[in-house]
């Protein structure tokens, strides 16, 4: 296990915040040289804690009013791989992630529509013809009060 002291704690929860920010900027945040906070941020990237940083796309913006989480169960697994089916959901555009879970469900995806039509439309022509797709059980975002952050 990876051992971080109080300043790479620190380094990883600025960097959640604001993923934008550059060495020197992080580092006058922290106290920091530029230099001192580089070789941090590139030893918490070699030792896999910093994995790469994301841009969050505001989706209602964008006109994706509608979110719904899919629960999938698969009807044959022993017909079709569970890669066959991750690679054919993953091209989906709309599917923004897809979870190999245990449980009720064997997938849970997050999709994102324009609006509800747009959803039944995709849930339709692409994820039911999905290979091996058996029962797929739906739940419309209301609202999401937190978003993923630090730990």
């Amino acid at each position: 296990m990876l051992t971080l002291d109080d300043t790479d704690r620190a380094i990883l929860r600025a960097l959640s915040q604001d993923a934008t920010l550059s060495a020197g900027a992080l580092g006058r945040q922290l106290g920091l040289s530029q230099p001192a906070t580089w070789r941090r941020i590139k030893a918490l990237t070699e030792s896999g804690a910093l994995a790469g940083r994301r841009l969050i796309l505001d989706h209602a913006a964008l006109g994706f009013g509608v979110t719904v989480f899919l629960g999938i169960t698969l009807a044959t697994k022993g017909r079709v791989s569970l890669e066959d089916f991750e690679r054919a959901v993953s091209a989906i555009p709309e599917v923004q992630t897809v979870q190999h879970v245990l449980g009720h469900y064997d997938y849970r995806l997050r999709v994102v529509a324009r609006d509800l039509p747009d959803f039944e439309r995709v849930l339709r022509r692409r994820i039911m013809t999905l290979p091996g797709v058996g029962n797929v059980d739906a739940n419309v975002l209301l609202s999401e009060d937190r978003r993923p952050g630090p730990l």
